[in-house]
C-alpha cells in the first residue's frame, strides 16, 4: 500500500491532532467520522480533512485578498489567522466580529467582501448570518459537534486545538500564496510550520 499523496505528510497530520474530534456529534459531521476511539472521542477521516482542505485552498485562490474575510473568535485561531493575514493580505477578525460588519454601510467596522472563513460556525455565528444575508460563500472549519447547514465547503477538522489550527492556516496560507505565485514552495514561506503551531 503507497501512502496516498497528501498536502503534508500524514504524520505531521496525526501529531496535530487535526483529526481527533469531541464526544459529541451531529448528523452533519457523521459521514466524515471515521471511528470512534474507546475514550468516545470521534476520529475523522483523514483522506476527507485533506481533499476538503485542498478545496479550500483552491476556492480561496479564485479570490483576492480584498475580496475574502477570515473569523475566528476562538483564541486558539488568532495567531495562526494573525500569520496568514501578514503573509496574504487577507482581512481577518481574531475575537468577537461586530454584527453588520459585511452588511451595514454605515458601520466604522463594515467590509464589502466576496467569501468568509469561519474557524467554527457556532462562536462565528454572527459572521456566518451576515454572509448569507449578502450572498457570499461561506467555508467553515467544522468538528464533529458543529452544525454545517448553512455552510458552503465544510473542512472537517479538530477546529479546537493550537496545533490543529496552526498546521490548517499554514496549509491554506502556502497553498494560496503558491496559487497566486508569490513563492514557488514552502521553502520561500517567511513563517514555518512551527510559527503556525507553536506558542
Amino acid at each position: 500500500m503507497t501512502e496516498p499523496q497528501f498536502l503534508v505528510p500524514q504524520d505531521v497530520y496525526l501529531k496535530s491532532g487535526i483529526s481527533i474530534g469531541t464526544k459529541f456529534k451531529t448528523k452533519y459531521m457523521e459521514k466524515f467520522i471515521y471511528k470512534t476511539r474507546p475514550d468516545g472521542l470521534s476520529v475523522l477521516n483523514l483522506q476527507q480533512i485533506d481533499a476538503r482542505l485542498v478545496n479550500a485552498a483552491n476556492l480561496l485562490s479564485h479570490y483576492a485578498p480584498d475580496e475574502i474575510l477570515i473569523c475566528g473568535r476562538r483564541e486558539n485561531a488568532w495567531k495562526p489567522v494573525k500569520l496568514f493575514s501578514e503573509l496574504t493580505g487577507v482581512a481577518i477578525f481574531p475575537g468577537r466580529y461586530p454584527p453588520g460588519t459585511l452588511t451595514n454601510p454605515k458601520l466604522k467596522t463594515y467590509m464589502d467582501k466576496k467569501l468568509l472563513l469561519v474557524v467554527d460556525a457556532w462562536p462565528d455565528g454572527n459572521a456566518v448570518k451576515d454572509a448569507i444575508k449578502v450572498g457570499i460563500p461561506i467555508i467553515g472549519l467544522c468538528d464533529t459537534n458543529n452544525q454545517s447547514n448553512n455552510l458552503d465547503l465544510i473542512v472537517p477538522c479538530n477546529n479546537k486545538g493550537k496545533r490543529s489550527l496552526g498546521l490548517i492556516f499554514y496549509i491554506l496560507a502556502r497553498e494560496y500564496l503558491m496559487k497566486h505565485e508569490k513563492i514557488k514552495d514552502e521553502k520561500e514561506m517567511k513563517y514555518s510550520m512551527d510559527d503556525f503551531m507553536g506558542e
